[in-house]
């Protein structure tokens, strides 16, 4: 059976409160992106390891939505744009009281010299 073609299902839950593969090496993010069709959670592109748009190529699953509170907007990577999507399954954002970039604890003193 094939991957479905639309590149969001928004009955889905993301995958947890933090970048799955950060969270997996001991890393950490600036701010966290979810991918729209699977849940993914990762980290965006300002993070030293950018594994949201890794996993955009990787899985094929172009469109992910920015998993800060207060914040609701989509990006396509593809066409490099914003996207217009549907509200998505429950929680809209990482907990509020996590740490921005988090998680905490493991954020070097120094982290801006490490976003890109």
């Amino acid at each position: 059976m094939s991957e479905p073609t639309d590149p969001i299902d928004p009955a889905v839950p993301p995958s947890g409160a933090g970048c799955v593969e950060c969270d997996a090496a001991g890393g950490w993010w600036v701010h966290l992106r979810r991918c729209a069709r699977c849940g993914h959670i990762g980290c965006c592109d300002s993070s030293p390891s950018q594994h949201a748009s890794a996993h955009a190529r990787e899985s094929g699953h172009p469109i992910v939505q920015s998993f800060e509170p207060g914040e609701a907007w989509f990006w396509d990577y593809v066409s490099e744009d914003y996207y217009d999507g549907p509200l998505l399954a429950d929680p809209q954002n990482h907990p509020v009281d996590q740490a921005v970039p988090g998680p905490a604890g493991r954020v070097p003193a120094d982290w801006r010299n490490h976003v890109h």
